[in-house]
């Protein structure tokens, strides 16, 4: 076993002292390789390289992010456009339009929005994107007439959430059809059929349609015959008739008005004369019975 030991020793010994030697051969020769000029220039240079590259790009950064500096944004909103691209520009902005609305009674060129909002802090050169009022309206195509869009209550409503005005311009009585039903619609005056509805009738947002609709109840009532009648008794006839009592005339000889009899009215009756609900009639009014009327009870 120790002949074994110190044969292994023997085979080791030579191997283990090449090896130191080789190992103290190359780090004699790292070191003078490290240590020469040329490394060091080498390395020099590149290290400069990085350092000069790092600063660079962190200096490209600031420029570009403008970082740490933040600047409030000014509200743009209600300006005329060419005044708030001069201020944008004088504090760095940049404005974008990106959206135009008309907007009745407004001058065009107005601003109504922004993105950022206005008191936002925000780098420089930022672009501001606004909504601004346009010149001319946009066109809005008239939606066609069907059985429930005949109705105008309906069909104005309609009209009005596309910025379309609508007034009626006349009633028609007619007692076949319900209730408000859109008989005819003019723009400007011209008529519009339902032909062209059909076909895309367009006009400007905002416009005035005038409407001619029905009524149940005719606005035409027939005049009474208010002759020889007491007051009490012609106005409770009026009444009943839609119609208001106008300026009372007493003669000499009226005392008590409730009694008095009629001799006159305006207007005059004419068999079959018709005349507009809530017109009113004047009476002229005496004591004693006109000589002229029927005997009472006939």
């Amino acid at each position: 076993m120790q002949d074994l030991r110190s044969k292994i020793t023997e085979w080791l010994r030579p191997r283990v002292e090449a090896f130191k030697a080789t190992a103290k051969r190359i780090g004699q020769e790292l070191r003078l390789f490290f240590t020469s000029g040329i490394f060091l220039k080498n390395f020099a240079g590149m290290v400069g390289t990085v350092l000069f590259l790092f600063l660079m790009t962190n200096w490209w950064l600031r420029c570009y992010t403008r970082h740490g500096e933040a600047l409030e944004l000014t509200d743009f909103v209600g300006m005329k456009l060419e005044r708030a691209e001069q201020v944008a520009r004088r504090h760095h902005f940049q404005l974008v339009v990106n959206d135009s609305i008309w907007m009745e009674g407004q001058p065009p060129g107005i601003i109504l929005s922004q993105v950022p909002k206005a008191g936002r802090y925000v780098k420089e050169y930022r672009k501001v994107y606004v909504t601004i009022t346009k010149k001319q309206p946009d066109l809005v195509r008239l939606p066609p007439l069907n059985e429930s869009s005949y109705d105008y209550n309906i069909y104005s409503k309609n009209l009005n959430r596309k910025n379309i005005r609508t007034r009626i311009r006349e009633r028609v009585f007619d007692n076949k059809q319900a209730e408000n039903t859109i008989l005819y619609l003019y723009h400007k005056g011209k008529k519009i059929t339902e032909r062209a509805i059909a076909e895309g009738y367009e006009v400007p947002m905002g416009s005035v349609l005038e409407f001619v609709v029905t009524e149940r109840t005719s606005q035409m009532v027939e005049l009474p015959d208010l002759l020889c009648m007491t007051y009490d008794e012609a106005q409770f006839l009026l009444t009943a008739s839609d119609l208001e009592v106008g300026p009372i005339h007493d003669d000499d000889t009226v005392y008590d008005r409730a009694g008095a009899y009629v001799w006159k009215q305006v207007p005059a009756f004419e068999p079959g004369r018709m005349v507009e609900r809530g017109t009113r009639v004047e009476l002229f009014l005496t004591q004693v019975r006109p000589g002229a009327c029927p005997e009472e009870g006939f």
